[in-house]
Parts: structure tokens; sequence; C-alpha cells
């Protein structure tokens, strides 16, 4: 089968076509054929980075990178019954995703909704299951709450301010003028140009803040939120000094680093069945053109999610 191998951190150059043999299924694990694989910045940032291959995807060399896919199945261990050969389905492999099959546990992935496509599903994974676990499992959201939601339109925002709706949030999106109508057309109650406004002198008493920026953004968020209210940045590390000013506001701070599971995956699911959540695919990038996906990802103004397809 063809995949993308990674001998050495660097640049895009570093990625390798290259004929590998097609994966063996083990005890509670599946074989996807791939449809589309969906890119997140922590493609980039690995790619570049080798203390971060390491701790993801081990010290041996050559890894494969990617973790959001969507595929149909053709084959299954003999002890997985959720899903049967055939099934279309999407979800999150730890790493292996750049390929045309992959072997992936079955606890990880969930059916595909019939109403939306490859491209779309392979979007949703990592970042749908970052923004539930950031406004649910983290962020305890509930109907009334105003939840702080900073850079709206890319994939974790896009997807958080329409969760934050579902939940019956009145949510404020921070983004530039350019994707303002984009972040409104999503349920956003508020926009806040970041490139012209403060957000932090426009907003006081907010209940919940997602954080995908983290730096400035991320402390100068602590001094809109209300006392008791949280504060849940995706983007590591947490300094000792902003967690101490954080309690002496009486600001729950949270360093989320998003797991995932079938339930999560399976509740996005159904919302996507429903239209409760849309899937914006900004870009679709051959398998051949991977470099060029990546290198849209760094320029880190992309516009909900960019899909590479098979």
């Amino acid at each position: 089968m063809k995949a993308i191998l990674l001998n050495e951190a660097g640049g895009t150059d570093k990625l390798i076509y290259q004929d590998i043999e097609k994966p063996q299924i083990s005890s509670g694990h599946i074989l996807v054929k791939i449809k589309a694989i969906g890119l997140n910045p922590m493609d980039v940032y690995i790619r570049s980075n080798e203390q971060m291959i390491d701790h993801f995807l081990g010290t041996e060399r050559p890894v494969i990178l990617g973790w959001d896919i969507a595929g149909d199945i053709v084959e299954k261990a003999d002890d997985v019954i959720d899903f049967e050969k055939g099934d279309a389905v999407f979800g999150i492999t730890m790493g292996k995703a750049y390929a045309e099959y992959v072997a992936v546990n079955a606890s990880m992935m969930a059916n595909k909704p019939e109403n939306i496509s490859y491209q779309e599903a392979a979007g949703i994974p990592v970042a749908g299951v970052t923004a539930w676990e950031a406004l649910v499992k983290s962020g305890n959201i509930k109907k009334g709450d105003r939840v702080l939601i900073h850079a709206g339109s890319g994939g974790v925002g896009h997807i958080a301010i329409q969760l934050a709706k579902h939940f019956g949030a009145t949510v404020i999106a921070t983004s530039s003028a350019k994707n303002r109508d984009f972040v409104l057309s999503l349920g956003a109650d508020q926009h806040i140009d970041y490139t012209s406004e403060k957000f932090n002198e426009l907003l006081r008493d907010v209940d919940l803040v997602l954080d995908t920026i983290g730096g400035e953004t991320r402390e100068q968020s602590i001094d809109v939120v209300k006392q008791g209210g949280t504060i849940v940045s995706i983007v590591p590390p947490l300094p000792d000094a902003l967690e101490q000013k954080a309690r002496s506001k009486g600001v729950n701070l949270e360093l989320l680093i998003a797991q995932g599971d079938k339930a999560e995956l399976g509740s996005l699911a159904t919302l996507l069945n429903k239209g409760g959540v849309k899937v914006h695919v900004s870009a679709v990038y051959p398998f051949t053109d991977m470099a060029r996906a990546h290198q849209a990802i760094e320029t880190k103004r992309t516009i909900g999610k960019i899909v590479v397809d098979l």
C-alpha cells in the first residue's frame, strides 16, 4: 500500500512517499481503507519536532503521521461486535493515518453519518472531541452560560461554537474581521475582531472560555471570567505564574489534552446526522499533495478544516 513516512523531523520535504506492507489487525481492531484524512495543527507541530515525534509516536523510525480518518472497514477482528465489514466509519488513530489502510482500535471509531461525506467525516474527530471535552467534560457547559471561544473560525473553534449553541449558551467568538460572517453563520451571538478590538476591554462575567491560542490571549482571558468560572486551554504548557494568577482571581484554569472515545464520537455523529453540527472543509488536497496541505496549515489562517483525499 502507499504511505507517507517520516524518518526525521523537519520541513515538508521530510514527508516520503513509499510502498509498504498493509498492516495486520489484532484483537479489538479493524482494518480501514482510508477515503479521507483530516489534518490538524498538531500534524505540523509533530512533523517538525523530534521530541514530539518521540512523545506521540515512539522512538523507532520511520513513523507515519495522522490522527483523523474516514473510510470503509475491510477486515475486523473476531471480538469486534459493533461493526461489520463494509461499514463506513470515522474516528481517531494514534498515528498511521497517512496511508491507504490503517489498523485502528474499534473503540476509537464510530459509524459515519449517511448525510455527510467522507471528507466532512474526516474533519470532525480530533477537533470535535477536543471541543466536546473542553465544553462538556471540563467546562460543564449549561444553558444560559456566556461562553467565549477564541479563534472561532478555526478547526476546533468552529465546532465549539455550534456545540455551545446546541447546549443553549450565549456565544462570543473571536476571529479576524474577514471571518466575521462565517463565525456568525455558525451561531455565534457576538463577534470580536482580534485585530482591532481588545476582548478583555469589552467583556466581563464570562462563565467559560475555550482557549486555542495560549500566550497573552490566555492570560488576558483570566480578566474576563467571573469568579468560579473556567478557562479550558488546549495549548501546553500552563506556566505556574499563570495558574497562580487564575487561582488568585477564583478562576479555574485547566489544560486539556483531549483523549476521545466511542461515546463522544457517537454523540458527535448524532449531532452531525441531525444537522446540529456541520464541518466546514475549506480545502481538499490529493494524497500526493500532502506537503501543500501541511503548508496551508502552517499559515495559521485556515478556516475550518483541511482534508486530504485518497
